[in-house]
């Protein structure tokens, strides 16, 4: 059997309540969560001030803009401005040549896109490659290495780490335009595409040298340990190719490389 109960100005629910206006509980709360709306209501109605009710009539507009004034809350939504991107920023440039552990020396495979290491014998120096070694400075506070890239001196070719299906790959890319990785004011955003030509250089001992992509951590350059005039590749950490280099020759440079084409 449903009860009637009503609460008026001179009731004690709602002492308070605009003049002309009752509440009609046709219903037994069924829970806990339906009183507490209720009351809630309630309360809300009873500290609404917006409008006197005169006189006896009492329209559907009158009620709609009594439950706008006192149920509709204000919400204020603040926009939040994205924060600015990292930007790893180039400061300078070196020469240099690179050997591996067993003194071979980096050579570039005609017609193809890879670097191998090679023992070269003698008369034949002139065919290893001459690099350009970009630095950079990486705004992280904490970096595990001198964050650099390497290109072939007179090139637009730069050593590349990129993922091609489960695992990086190491290889030679073209850049269109070398401007945006080197030369006064060149930056690089952390979070952008040409992080894959940036190597993390961790130099250890007496010239020895890692070289850790930066997009893809704990994955290095690195030669095969037993044969000779293999193609440079990326290896974990854990893995049985050798990694450590020897990094000579550096000549430091101010002036921004300059763009040739292949």
């Amino acid at each position: 059997m449903e009860s009637v109960r009503k609460c008026n100005a001179s009731g004690a629910w709602s002492p308070k309540m605009p003049k002309g206006l009752d509440f009609e509980i046709s219903h037994h709360p069924l829970s806990m969560k339906q009183v507490a709306n209720l009351i809630v209501a309630m309360e809300r109605f009873k500290g609404c001030s917006s409008q006197t009710l005169m006189g006896s009539e009492f329209r559907d507009e009158d009620m709609l803009n009594i439950m706008l004034d006192c149920l509709v809350e204000e919400e204020i939504v603040t926009l939040l401005e994205s924060p600015p991107q990292v930007q790893i920023s180039w400061t300078g440039e070196q020469q240099c040549t690179i050997t591996d552990q067993e003194k071979r020396s980096l050579i570039r495979v005609p017609d193809s896109m890879q670097l191998h290491a090679v023992m070269l014998q003698g008369g034949s120096e002139a065919k290893k490659v001459l690099l350009t070694m970009s630095t950079y400075l990486h705004p992280a506070p904490s970096v595990p290495g001198r964050t650099v890239a390497l290109g072939i001196r007179g090139t637009n070719l730069y050593l590349c780490c990129r993922k091609d299906g489960a695992e990086p790959i190491l290889h030679l890319e073209a850049v269109a335009d070398k401007s945006v990785l080197s030369g006064a004011g060149a930056s690089i955003a952390a979070d952008s595409d040409l992080v894959r030509f940036l190597f993390y250089r961790q130099d250890t001992g007496v010239n020895n040298t890692t070289l850790m992509s930066v997009a893809y951590p704990n994955w290095y350059i690195s030669t095969d340990e037993r044969q000779d005039n293999r193609p440079l590749a990326m290896c974990l950490q854990t893995s049985s190719r050798s990694q450590v280099f020897s990094i000579r020759g550096e000549e430091r440079s101010s002036a921004a490389p300059t763009v040739d084409e292949v």
